[in-house]
């Protein structure tokens, strides 16, 4: 009996045993291992095997990047201006035992590196630069960083300014800043654009007004042409007639009579229209009259004895429409120049007929 409870005894203590001489680490982290308070070795990932009683293992360290945020830090720059600032900062435990033990924590030392570097970074530049250089300030603040965190086993990759808040005072007047320059862009804008109109609207008005012009031009042109055309074609109409009418005249050989008889028939047509108070007759008017009159007399007699041999008392008269009062008028006219031998003024060959 107490041999089986010796062997029961001598199993648990060994399997306790086993249990503490065992280690298992996973995979990206490191074991520190201590051997009686002191560090003895570290445990990559896989089966470790430490002594029971003698080694212990301090702490189990992550060796994957690790993003921590810091802040909001209140940073005073150039223009004694407070902003507040957030970063995040990215880092990687590249020596378990110097993260150990070269520092406490190195979280809230990278923490308290990183306030002072921005103080420093953002203490000598102005707002409006600080807005304005995230980049500069991230890239100053990570060689800062990198530079100090190396000795601790810790590298930091990168580091982002989350964000940047001015008081809000000043957040309000850079807004209103902004604002404005928006709106003076979007009224220059606007000018630049009816200025551009009002130019392509001039330019479309003086090309439609040479167009026109040139087109009132060319339609002056080809109206006058057409006029001309259509004068020459009436001028040579008219040229036409008259050598007709010239040549009808000549051929017909007129005499005395037949002018007189035109003259006669004329004399009505000038004296038509209320307006008329004065009007030309030809000087020898009364010649042509003569003429006439000697004629029709001369048919008279030449028909009356006949007529008197065969006892008839038919006799031919001829009417004269408006001779008496052309003679009359012409005679009162004319007074005591007309030349009583020829009948004709001695000076002018027309005179003015009055009504």
């Amino acid at each position: 009996m107490s041999t089986l409870v010796l062997a029961v005894a001598v199993v648990a203590v060994g399997a306790v045993l086993l249990y503490r001489a065992v280690r298992v680490v996973p995979h990206a982290t490191s074991d520190i291992v201590e051997r009686f308070g002191h560090y003895h070795r570290t445990l990559d990932a896989g089966l470790g095997v430490v002594v029971p009683f003698a080694d212990q293992v301090r702490s189990r360290i992550d060796l994957r990047e690790q993003v921590v945020p810091f802040g909001p830090l209140a940073v005073s720059t150039s223009e004694n201006l407070v902003a507040s600032v957030e970063t995040v900062v990215y880092y990687q435990v590249t020596d378990a035992r110097s993260a150990t033990y070269e520092v406490a924590d190195f979280l809230t030392a990278m923490e308290q590196l990183t306030v002072t570097t921005l103080r420093g970074v953002i203490g000598g530049m102005d707002l409006e630069r600080t807005l304005a250089s995230r980049e500069e300030i991230a890239a100053e603040l990570r060689r800062a960083l990198d530079g100090t965190t190396g000795a601790w086993g810790v590298r930091v990759n990168r580091v982002e300014l989350k964000a940047i808040d001015p008081p809000g005072s000043i957040r309000e007047a850079i807004e209103k800043q902004t604002r404005a320059d928006r709106e003076k862009r979007a009224s220059i804008l606007t000018a630049e654009g009816r200025k551009q109109a009002a130019i392509l609207t001039a330019e479309g008005e003086r090309t439609s007004a040479v167009l026109r012009a040139r087109g009132e031009a060319e339609a002056a042109v080809l109206a006058a042409e057409a006029d001309a055309k259509a004068q020459a074609a009436r001028a040579r109409g008219q040229a036409q007639a008259i050598a007709t009418v010239f040549k009808a005249i000549h051929e017909g050989r007129p005499d005395e009579r037949l002018l007189a008889y035109e003259y006669l028939q004329t004399l009505p047509k000038i004296a038509e229209g209320g307006s008329n108070t004065v009007w030309i007759v030809p000087s020898d008017m009364d010649q042509a009259l003569s003429g006439l009159f000697g004629a029709a007399g001369r048919q008279g007699a030449a028909a009356g004895a006949p007529a008197d041999a065969g006892g008839s008392d038919d006799r031919v008269a001829v009417s004269v429409p408006h001779a008496e009062a052309a003679l009359t008028d012409d005679a009162d006219v004319r007074g005591d120049d007309v030349d009583g031998a020829s009948g004709r003024a001695p000076d002018d060959d027309y005179r003015p007929f009055a009504r």
